[in-house]
């Protein structure tokens, strides 16, 4: 009882006189490493709980991170892909409105790995009107003509091929001759001109229609060496292909109407239409 009425005292002293401010804030000094001891265990138990979480999280948010952008990047390459061919298909689109005959783009599927052999497999065939023969072109100029066809898929002999010849005249002058391929893919040979010829280094080959097989005016190389040596009759003539052989992936398949074909649809269409209907 008396412990009591002494608290109350110094509690009503203290409140009303501040007499023992000093006391309480040594005994807080002393008392402070007491209690730092005694929260120690919470402190330390909600810290490592902390860090344990945020590691955790930290290494989610990484793997999680890592992952988008793995996926990122794969889908930019594709983005840089689709890109590449975007612009191809419209140098397509371009050419065919240049060329101005019936066109159809196909895709290249294979490539003959005989290193003797000039020659690519396209994804269209009879099925989609191919016919051999037909002209092949890429984007800039003349490629190859189709030498096989089956329903649906092409072989396509390239320009450089050993065993295929193209008759071209020079954009220029006009001079007619032959480019026979070489074996090599960014090389044409023109073996039958004279030393004499009205041809220059630059000059621009394109098809002369001759032989029925290439439509006239497409570009096929340009003059890049001329060897014109007095005891040899013929100059040695070497031309690059305007096309290119070893990157093109999409290429267009050539539909030219000839002058024959198309008097024999008009006369048939005149006939149809001079034929009296009749009565059921």
């Amino acid at each position: 009882m008396l412990a009591l009425v002494v608290s109350i005292v110094l509690m009503v002293i203290d409140h009303r006189f501040s007499q023992l401010q000093q006391l309480r804030s040594a005994l807080a000094f002393v008392t402070y490493p007491l209690h730092f001891l005694a929260d120690l265990p919470v402190t330390a138990s909600l810290w490592l709980q902390e860090v344990t979480a945020t590691r955790s999280h930290l290494l989610e948010d990484n793997s999680t991170l890592r992952a988008e952008n793995l996926k990122l990047r794969a889908e930019l390459q594709k983005f840089a892909t689709l890109q590449a061919e975007n612009v191809r298909l419209r140098n397509l689109l371009d050419a065919s409105y240049k060329v101005g005959d019936r066109v159809l783009i196909a895709e290249l599927s294979a490539v003959d790995l005989d290193p003797y052999k000039q020659q690519v497999v396209i994804n269209k065939g009879k099925a989609s009107g191919v016919y051999e023969g037909q002209a092949v072109l890429d984007a800039d100029a003349v490629m190859g003509q189709v030498i096989q066809v089956t329903p649906l898929s092409s072989t396509v002999l390239l320009i450089t091929d050993p065993s295929h010849s193209i008759p071209v005249q020079v954009l220029r002058s006009g001079l007619r001759t032959i480019a026979v391929g070489s074996g090599r893919i960014n090389e044409l040979n023109l073996p039958y001109l004279p030393t004499n010829s009205d041809i220059q280094l630059g000059d621009q080959l394109v098809t002369s229609g001759l032989g029925g097989k290439f439509p006239p005016g497409y570009p096929v190389a340009k003059v890049t060496r001329i060897n014109r040596s007095p005891d040899n009759a013929f100059a040695e003539i070497v031309a690059e292909p305007t096309a290119h052989l070893d990157r093109s992936r999409e290429v267009l398949l050539v539909w030219s109407v000839q002058p024959e074909t198309a008097l024999e649809a008009a006369a048939d269409t005149a006939a149809d239409e001079d034929q009296p209907e009749q009565e059921p």
